[in-house]
């Protein structure tokens, strides 16, 4: 097949592809998921925070992009001590987003434009503001609401030291004391994240009833699925067993502990499995759940995806592995493997809401982690980017992409301390705090601040940097350079090939050292994909007549382009980082090893 893709696929191209693909139940399998962080995607009424009617006025743009679903991050009623990650009401939506009449506008506006709707559910912990916490304060020790969280005397003559030597994940002890109603000090209160959020007890059966009826609201509301929040964590081990050390978890780490990854929350998604299969819809489409499950092992992660328990889990071992082609070869082996024992998609990301954006990430040595706060080398990030979504999007399974990756958009490294609102900023002996640098408002149109954020003139909640009017949607529209281009072809291409996308395993190819090659094959044709992970051009040997479907840089491949002699002619005119886009199909001739340019990934048809 033919490719010759300079724009995004229309709309009634889109709408066809979502009819299509309503109809398959087993949707989820090679969706890619694009999640949207509500507060900062598109702000309705001109507060300067996000909302769900900007949301649904941007469903559009998300629907020509080429997405399947729609993943949303929690707008539910909320303080918003953690960015709504402590929930006070699972079935309202908080005022700041809008109303839940909003969030039903923006479900059946999804459903219309092809997409489906996920939503975030939060089980380990609540708010501080829960109805059931803040009675358990009022009435006191012996209060039965307490036996729904975790309630404990304190160690010490006077119990004026914590239960156990757990620490929060934001820094400090995971217990934080209570005041009883006569003044006097009370019980601790177990709370792994913020003191804001109390985590529930799970060994009680008040709490399995509350979110199986939760999880009924939002499906009876048309939602299409839920991601899983601290998937792993819902359930502790008996006893509450002290660690004996301290710097026990960061913020996305994966060691082994008595708090995370029991088997006992096993059973649990089981339970939610059976009331998903009770929704299916009237074409078989499936009701799905996605696992944010942080474990040792993919091999554990793993476990969370058995036939008669969730669909998905984030693959957070793929996000944290750096740019190596080793390392990247090693952990798509693993992971095929490890979901195929369980029949099981891969899952692929490269960025999130938690995270140092990958544009970013990549332009840093990779020892520094997931979470950074260096700019690093620009140029070389964004190059490195563009050939990491080429590399994820043609790898079997579902893929998940984070606002504004489609736009490049580098990680805001140097907000000033006083815009901050990450509260693991704001702990003593907590992580670095940087998350608000993926946060801040993505950038629509415009010169100026807040970009077709919001209204011109007006505020967002974080600032945003001048040098994002070039990188803006309108001004990366139509420019064939652009990253944005890159992506609405990258998601036609996959969308059109039955070799992408589906399936569960790829046929590694010879290739120099670091250089991944693997080939897909479906009924009626193959594919190819070549990254070139090193930082000098290199020479790979393709199947005879191969052709270029796309590449990630202006530094296509000798053979490819007639113009092109060598890896180190004259680059055609591209963006301000000379970097490209769709390719002219042109064959590869018989016996001619193309050059592959530094950091770069080439699509190839076969």
């Amino acid at each position: 097949m033919s490719q010759h893709l300079t724009h995004a696929p229309s709309s009634a191209t889109a709408d066809a592809v979502g009819e299509v693909d309503a109809e398959r139940g087993d949707w989820w399998r090679d969706a890619v998921i694009y999640q949207v962080y509500p507060r900062s995607f598109a702000d309705g009424n001109g507060d300067g925070m996000g909302d769900l009617p900007g949301v649904t006025a941007r469903l559009p743009y998300l629907r020509d992009l080429g997405v399947d679903a729609v993943w949303l991050s929690p707008f539910y009623a909320s303080p918003q001590a953690d960015a709504g990650y402590d929930v006070a009401d699972y079935r309202a939506v908080d005022p700041m987003f809008g109303t839940l009449n909003d969030a039903d506008d923006l479900i059946r506006a999804a459903h219309a434009l092809g997409l489906k709707v996920i939503v975030d559910l939060v089980p380990n912990h609540c708010s501080d503001q829960h109805e059931w916490f803040k009675r358990a304060l009022h009435e006191g020790p012996g209060s039965p609401l307490r036996e729904r969280f975790h309630f404990r005397p304190g160690k010490g003559a006077a119990g004026e030291l914590p239960p156990n030597d757990w620490e929060s994940i934001f820094g400090g002890p995971a217990w934080t004391r209570t005041v009883n109603p006569d003044g006097t000090p009370g019980e601790w209160y177990l709370h792994l994240f913020a003191p804001e959020q109390p985590d529930f007890n799970w060994d009680h059966p008040a709490v399995h009833d509350e979110f199986r009826s939760v999880l009924r609201f939002w499906l009876d509301l048309g939602t299409d699925g839920f991601r899983i929040d601290v998937a792993h964590g819902l359930v502790k081990a008996a006893g509450l067993p002290d660690i004996g050390h301290a710097e026990q978890l960061s913020l996305l780490g994966t060691a082994a502990m008595p708090y995370f990854d029991q088997d006992g929350v096993h059973e649990i998604y089981r339970g939610w499995r059976r009331i998903l299969d009770e929704y299916a819809g009237p074409a078989g489409e499936e009701r799905i759940a996605v696992a944010e499950a942080w474990t040792p092992t993919i091999e554990r992660a793993a476990l969370y995806l058995r036939p008669d328990e969730l669909h998905q889990a984030f693959n957070f071992e793929y996000l944290s592995t750096s740019w190596d082609a080793t390392a990247l070869r090693k952990v798509i082996d693993t992971s095929l493997t490890a979901m195929g024992a369980v029949g099981a998609p891969a899952t692929w990301v490269l960025s999130n809401h938690d995270v140092t954006r990958h544009a970013t990430r990549f332009g840093n040595p990779p020892e520094l982690g997931t979470q950074q706060r260096e700019p690093g080398d620009r140029e070389l990030g964004l190059r490195r980017a563009r050939a990491a979504i080429l590399l994820m999007l043609a790898l079997p399974g579902s893929a998940y992409l984070y606002q504004g990756e489609e736009l490049g958009l580098p990680d805001v490294t140097d907000l000033p301390d006083e815009v901050r609102q990450d509260p693991s900023f704001f702990r003593a002996a907590g992580q670095d705090g940087f998350r608000d640098g993926c946060r801040v408002p993505i950038p629509w149109s415009g010169d100026e601040p807040p970009y077709g954020f919001g209204p011109a003139g007006g505020p967002s909640w974080l600032p945003q940097p001048k040098s994002w009017a070039a990188l803006s949607v309108a001004a990366q529209t139509g420019d064939p350079a652009s990253t944005l281009e890159l992506y609405r072809s990258a998601l036609a291409v996959r969308r059109q090939r039955q070799e992408l996308g589906a399936g569960t395993a790829v046929t590694w190819l010879d290739a120099p050292e670091g250089v991944l090659a693997f080939r897909r094959d479906a009924p009626g044709g193959g594919f190819v994909c070549t990254v070139n992970l090193t930082s000098e051009p290199v020479r790979v040997r393709l199947p005879a007549g191969s052709r270029a479907l796309l590449s990630s840089g202006a530094d296509y491949a000798e053979g490819v382009r007639p113009a092109v002699a060598d890896a180190t002619a004259d680059r055609p005119a591209g963006g301000p980082l000379g970097v490209g886009g769709p390719v002219t199909d042109n064959p590869v001739h018989d016996g001619i090893e193309p050059v592959i340019a530094a950091d770069t990934a080439i699509w190839w048809a076969i």
